[in-house]
């Protein structure tokens, strides 16, 4: 091989090489433009062109190679990267104790089309994830889009490598279900392409408000949320989540912060997972949980309209003090550059950030210097979001090898 086609050999290894990281800049936002993308891979500026034509050229992506200048701008612009609107697609899944909801989600984030299911669910886990891969798969027939991959949240830690969920402690279902094993059966099962994925809920919120959301640019990135019930957290260091030796990682939940509180499901008294949840705040606050709408719905509507009733307020201070004293014990113990708060505790905190804020700095070691930032996660349906992450990311490893495999399973 002459030198000429040995550089071109080179050059071109090179490039595809950069394809993942380069396809995760631009699903991250963080590469909006073909310079930046240049800077951030450290290539050549016609290396950092050729990747971006090859990602174009699989359908990820969109350059813009004639971009309007800004205002008062010298020189000619860099062309923009985008994903692409009208690519290919992942099936994300969620279940709750109060149903499930499916949805189709591109890169970048972009939900493309949701289908809600309330209904009470069923003991036999495979009959749920059953109706909830059935519901992805009439989204998926409808958008005429290729799916290249599945993920599914769950309220329940799951181990790995197992993919099994050891407390399902808000569902009817066995302790131990192989919930990722019925769920790559079910997607197999229906037709759709692509490997399947399972994971716990509020794990997958934190990797999707990391990536897309109010905890972009952290570093050591605490989440602790509530689902319709129960408390969940998790930490993302360095853009990775932080699951234990086993999955088992950052069970917030189980925190004592009222010895004399409520029994818990996991044998224990006054946990964060019962004296903060949708169903403490409506006890807490003296209301009948309603059939007709789900707790934590009942409970965001409370807090937003009518905080100024004093039972109300009393309700959301006595939550308020308690989350605060579960994160000023996080925060003393894992030390994260950033706070994000869903669910409920997002609506407690939009409600009277100054109690939070302050409970957490007075109780917290690290608190008294400065604190932490405390913030509200952004997107919606973030379990969702994070459960596509999970399906995108052999794609964003190796465009290449996923599509062409998705291509030949579909």
């Amino acid at each position: 091989m002459n030198g000429k086609a040995t550089t071109i050999k080179t050059r071109l290894e090179r490039g595809r090489s950069a394809l993942g990281p380069a396809l995760e800049l631009v699903h991250t936002g963080r590469a909006p433009t073909r310079a930046v993308l240049t800077a951030e891979l450290g290539v050549t500026r016609a290396t950092a062109g050729a990747v971006a034509a090859e990602l174009e050229a699989l359908g990820l992506i969109q350059v813009d190679s004639r971009p309007g200048a800004a205002a008062g701008s010298q020189g000619r612009p860099s062309h923009r990267l985008a994903v692409n609107d009208s690519g290919p697609v992942v099936l994300a899944a969620q279940i709750h104790a109060d149903g499930y909801r499916a949805a189709l989600v591109g890169l970048g984030g972009r939900i493309v089309a949701t289908a809600p299911g309330r209904k009470t669910v069923a003991p036999d886990p495979a009959q749920v994830i059953g109706s909830v891969v059935e519901a992805g798969a009439v989204l998926l027939r409808e958008s005429g889009r290729r799916c290249v991959g599945a993920g599914l949240a769950v309220p329940s830690a799951v181990a790995e490598p197992e993919g099994t969920a050891l407390n399902p402690l808000h569902l009817a279902w066995p302790a131990g279900s192989p919930v990722r094993e019925i769920f790559a059966e079910q997607v197999r099962a229906a037709g759709l392409a692509g490997p399947a994925f399972a994971g716990n809920d509020v794990n997958l919120a934190a990797l999707a408000e990391h990536r897309h959301g109010a905890g972009r640019g952290a570093q050591h990135l605490l989440c602790v949320a509530t689902g319709h019930r129960g408390v969940g957290g998790a930490l993302v260091i360095d853009g990775r989540l932080h699951t234990g030796s086993s999955g088992l990682a950052l069970e917030v939940g189980h925190l004592t912060v009222n010895p004399d509180g409520r029994p818990c499901y996991c044998g224990g008294r006054g946990c964060l997972d019962v004296e903060t949840d949708p169903l403490a705040f409506l006890n807490a606050a003296g209301r009948t949980p309603g059939p007709e709408v789900s707790l934590l719905q009942q409970s965001r509507e409370l807090l937003r309209g009518q905080y100024d009733d004093p039972g109300i307020r009393g309700a959301g201070e006595e939550l308020i003090d308690r989350l605060g004293l579960g994160l000023a014990g996080l925060v003393n113990i894992l030390n994260p550059d950033r706070i994000i708060l869903g669910g409920l505790h997002r609506e407690l905190l939009d409600a009277d950030p100054e109690r939070l804020r302050a409970v957490v700095a007075d109780r917290s070691l690290w608190g008294r210097s400065g604190g932490v930032p405390i913030l509200p996660c952004t997107l919606d349906h973030n379990s969702l979001v994070g459960a596509a992450e999970l399906a995108w990311q052999p794609v964003l490893d190796d465009p290449l090898a996923a599509l062409a495999g998705s291509k030949a399973t579909s």
